[in-house]
């Protein structure tokens, strides 16, 4: 089954917030830590994965995503610190 991923990368802990999805977290990352993300995300670094969630259905993650992003900043920050507290990269993990 393909997956999806919501994903939140950041520039450093409590640094700027990008929320994007993607059907392969690995690749778009590794876009991301080499600034191929133009725009937003290379302007302002956001290279570090804190955060990600898994999606069997594509149309489920672009809506979780659209829903993320209207939220106010600090309930992102409470999504992040309740299952990455100290704000690791988790891309090496992922490897």
């Amino acid at each position: 089954m393909k997956q999806y991923y919501v994903y939140i990368v950041t520039n450093k802990k409590q640094g700027v917030l990008y929320i994007g999805v993607t059907s392969d977290i690995i690749k778009r990352v590794y876009e991301h830590k080499n600034g191929f993300v133009k725009g937003f995300s290379k302007k302002y670094n956001t290279d570090k994965l804190v955060y990600n969630e898994i999606h069997g259905d594509i149309k489920e993650a672009i809506i979780r995503e659209k829903q993320m992003k209207k939220w106010n900043r600090q309930w992102k920050i409470e999504l992040i610190e309740k299952s990455n507290p100290e704000w690791n990269d988790l891309y090496y993990g992922l490897l």
